[in-house]
């Protein structure tokens, strides 16, 4: 079997919010990654979480769930490699919102999807990237619940993607390195917990149901989300600071539950010295922090208990 890798992404932008319908930015993130191979030695074989998907596969298929007619899965092929001892050899840490089972659903549709040789095709035809989404979608809600399919997407194109709305989306041409080599970034930190999403995003609805939940969200969460996309495509680190404390600031507040507690006081300090922020990557409640700082000499003392990868500098 070659060897084909595929990589964890990082939800810069949009934790939440993209529920509101606002803009989200994800990008691929190329430190941790996952591949396709086979066990070896005489010990158990067949990987018990593989096994139940393709059965959720055949489900699916008989069931002709939308988008299933676009794409044809191998099943009998999937089912074979299974049982020869298939698995995912992954660095991508599970439960820490970075893309574990999304990788994994891209390196399964990569190998087995009778039409994934097409992924120039899609690149260059939206509709198609939409409808693929829609069969990742589907493809990870067996691991989740539910899922927006973005993950595998981003996995599986390896290309950044900024979604406009829920169903307007497109790849954008933007690079991790493209702020240069300067002396502050972006930084992810490791709370050292893994975490699991469907019950904090339930949280996030239950409190969607109140109308002065809704408006805050509205008038206050959505704009200075969007506000951060922009400063961020446009390279400009002044004003991504800026509206990165703003979004630091709300989601102390209101997102209080999804913050792991043994860090909240690390957030608070960030705030008030402004040498750093914090605010989630992904839905939070463990994983990683997403942060950022104009200069990192300012916050090696800080964070030097914590474990810390830059993710770019400006």
């Amino acid at each position: 079997m070659d060897k084909e890798l595929f990589v964890s992404k990082i939800l810069l932008f949009g934790e939440y919010s993209i529920i509101k319908d606002s803009m989200a930015l994800c990008v691929p993130y190329s430190l941790f990654e996952g591949f396709l191979t086979f066990r070896k030695g005489n010990g158990p074989k067949v990987e018990p979480e593989l096994k139940a998907f393709s059965q959720y596969l055949k489900k699916l298929h008989r069931e002709k769930a939308y988008p299933i007619s676009d794409f044809q899965f191998d099943l009998q092929s999937f089912d074979f490699d299974i049982s020869q001892g298939l698995f995912f050899d992954s660095t991508i840490p599970q439960g820490f919102g970075l893309g574990s089972s999304g990788a994994l659903c891209a390196s399964l549709f990569s190998r087995y999807a009778l039409n994934s040789s097409n992924k120039d095709e899609f690149l260059k035809d939206p509709k198609m990237i939409y409808r693929l989404r829609n069969y990742f979608s589907l493809m990870e809600s067996f691991f989740h619940g539910s899922s927006s399919g973005l993950d595998p997407l981003i996995s599986y194109l390896n290309q950044p993607i900024l979604i406009r709305a829920k169903n307007d989306f497109e790849r954008v041409d933007l690079s991790l390195n493209q702020f240069g080599e300067g002396e502050g970034g972006i930084f992810l930190l490791n709370t050292g917990r893994s975490r699991k999403t469907e019950p904090l995003v339930n949280l996030f609805l239950e409190k969607c149901l109140t109308s002065e939940f809704n408006k805050v969200c509205e008038e206050e969460l959505l704009p200075v989300t969007n506000e951060c996309i922009r400063h961020f495509r446009k390279n400009d680190p002044l004003n991504l600071l800026s509206s990165f404390k703003s979004l630091s600031l709300f989601q102390k507040e209101y997102f209080g539950p999804m913050i792991p507690p043994l860090f909240k006081e690390l957030w608070e300090k960030g705030l008030s010295s402004n040498d750093f922020y914090l605010k989630l990557c992904g839905a939070g409640g463990g994983g990683f922090l997403l942060g950022i700082t104009d200069d990192f000499a300012k916050v090696d003392n800080v964070l030097s208990n914590h474990e810390i990868r830059i993710v770019c500098r400006f």
